[in-house]
């Protein structure tokens, strides 16, 4: 063995595609091209300042030591009256357990309940990072496809065919990354239906587009109360509240799950930021008419983005009623050519867009959709007109 060598399970890890696409975008534009990035799921809004000020009042408050593991107090009650206030969930602080982002309260779960060779069920087109936590966590990823014409959601009988005595979790997302999609309350009700007959299944539901929702009342599968004992949600404070880069996630779960999660976070990072809690219980109890301001804004996006997209011929796309991301299905382009390159996949479209239109998309394959592209309208209407203006032309090109 050599000392530069890594583990076998880094090895079997894949870099993320969104992350990777948006490193690409900053290389191309360190060589001074004009580079329009819509493949990071970040909205372009800032922090509210109410938020701002409460982390500033923090500092000056020498909220500065270390944080107990699961997070302080107070914006673990913070959670749980958000919780009641927005799903009428009942939950205690102690079945509260903050994070560094929500992609670690999923990491968490995963690693707290995930034995070598369990089969966590994951819907796809799904996030890129879930099958690679579930590898890190030595399972197995048993992906339950949905295309286009099921709006990229998948069926109760189609989950109920995937449960094999192997399987430990199901986890999805509502509304979805990379879809935009949303589960029904009655969808929800019936997968609900299904899992109840399954109790070793954990259902893991991420819910960190909460608020991104241009129809109506958020619905959470927690609300059914024949699985609601084995449910753990996850949430955070990114997305809904223009807070990414404060790096606030959590996890609502039963309580030996959460102390579960408490164990194994107090051996690998501790607490989450002392700053950032504070500041995220100013999100979480103050005026919630930001969040609604930020969503209206989405809206008018998504409508743009799929009235442009819809009249591009070769492109499919539906009408997502949530978080701020399209899929469109590019298979038409398969076989064409520019005259330089020849397009075999998405893949292939991803990068001829790149270096033909400078902007920049992630392909479907990383999101479990072969035949599709996430475009992310997370950014002003003015960008994403050039963006679709360029995409047009340079598809136009292909014959």
């Amino acid at each position: 063995m050599k000392v530069d060598q890594v583990s076998n399970r880094l090895q079997a890890l894949s870099v993320s595609a969104t992350l990777a696409m948006a490193q690409k975008s900053r290389d191309l534009r360190s060589q001074g091209i004009d580079i329009i990035d819509l493949s990071l799921g970040e909205p372009d809004f800032n922090t509210p300042e109410h938020i701002k000020e409460a982390g500033i009042e923090a500092i000056r408050q020498n909220f500065t030591h270390y944080p107990p593991v699961p997070g302080y107090l107070d914006l673990r009650q913070a959670i749980v009256t958000k919780m009641k206030r927005d799903s009428n969930l009942d939950f205690t602080p102690d079945q509260i357990v903050v994070s560094n982002g929500a992609k670690q309260s999923i990491c968490n779960v995963l690693l707290s309940i995930v034995n070598p060779g369990d089969e966590v069920i994951i819907p796809a087109p799904y996030w890129v990072s879930y099958p690679e936590m579930v590898l890190m966590a030595e399972g197995v990823t048993v992906a339950v496809t949905s295309g286009i014409e099921q709006n990229f959601k998948i069926t109760a009988s189609q989950l109920e065919a995937a449960i094999t005595p192997k399987t430990r979790a199901f986890l999805f997302s509502s509304p979805s990354n990379p879809t935009g999609e949303i589960y029904s309350k009655k969808e929800l009700s019936e997968l609900a239906a299904v899992l109840a007959k399954h109790p070793q299944i954990l259902i893991i539901s991420d819910e960190i587009y909460e608020y991104i929702n241009y129809e109506g009342k958020h619905e959470s599968i927690s609300q059914f109360e024949s699985v609601r004992d084995r449910v753990a949600i996850i949430n955070g404070v990114s997305k809904g509240y223009a807070m990414t880069g404060w790096r606030i996630g959590y996890v609502a779960a039963p309580l030996w799950l959460a102390k579960a999660c408490q164990k194994l976070q107090g051996q690998y990072t501790s607490a989450a930021s002392c700053i950032a809690q504070k500041a995220s219980i100013a999100g979480l109890l103050g005026d919630q008419s930001v969040v609604k301001e930020m969503v209206a804004e989405f809206k008018i996006r998504r409508d743009l983005v799929v009235k442009r997209l819809s009249a591009i011929p070769g492109v499919r796309t539906n009408n997502p009623p949530g978080a701020f991301y399209v899929l469109p299905d590019v298979s038409a382009f398969y076989g064409k050519s520019d005259g330089k390159m020849v397009i075999s996949d998405e893949s292939d479209l991803v990068m001829y867009l790149l270096n033909e239109a400078h902007v920049a998309l992630v392909p479907g394959g990383a999101f479990g959709a072969p035949g599709c592209i996430r475009i992310s309208y997370s950014t002003s209407q003015e960008i994403l007109n050039r963006a679709i203006d360029r995409i047009a032309e340079a598809l136009s090109r292909l014959n």
